[in-house]
């Protein structure tokens, strides 16, 4: 299963970081928008990843809830018709969530940079290490911890927990959130 490090932080001054970023980038941006949505898992983390036109995949992941840096082990897979496959998820699984956000990435060395808005929680930055074969935690840590240290990026600034928890503590839950979409009519 492949591996990154990563670590979230919220942003007090996306401009600021944005000049930073792309002071040292290997590529230019790539604006994305992106709709997750997340469903019921005993283990690790589901989500649907909607990037517009169609584009999709389907993400599991597992890494612990600590701010700092953390391996993150995950399986991707390309969706050719990501509304049909969240209408199947939701009814076998339920949603718990769903995040939309303007993703901007850059690309540094190895690492994914990305520069997050997330509608109803504001700005943030992610690094994701992406670990090569033979590379350790500890190689990935230490990569994190120097790309925070250029961009400013202190220990207060980082998160512990993804968007979508973030979002279900920010927001009055009710029975509809958790709710799977309605059945449609038979023969649909």
């Amino acid at each position: 299963m492949p591996s990154n490090i990563e670590i979230k932080a919220r942003l007090a001054d996306l401009s600021r970081t944005r000049g930073l970023v792309a002071a040292i980038s290997d590529t230019p941006p790539q604006t994305l928008r992106q709709r997750d949505t997340f469903f019921r898992c005993t283990t690790g983390r589901l989500k649907l990843r909607e990037i517009g036109a169609g584009q999709a995949e389907l993400i599991f992941y597992s890494r612990p809830d600590v701010a700092g840096a953390k391996q993150s082990d995950y399986e991707v897979t390309s969706v050719a018709d990501p509304e049909s496959l969240r209408v199947v998820l939701s009814r076998a699984l339920g949603v718990t969530q769903t995040v939309e956000k303007t993703r901007v990435l850059y690309l540094v060395g190895q690492t994914r940079v990305h520069l997050d808005s997330v509608d109803g929680l504001g700005d943030f930055l992610e690094l994701e290490v992406v670990l090569r074969p033979g590379q350790d935690s500890p190689e990935g840590q230490a990569i994190a911890a120097d790309l925070m240290q250029r961009l400013g990026i202190r220990d207060t600034d980082l998160c512990s927990t993804a968007y979508a928890d973030m979002l279900s503590a920010a927001q009055v839950e009710t029975p509809a959130t958790l709710s799977p979409p309605p059945t449609p009519p038979s023969g649909s």
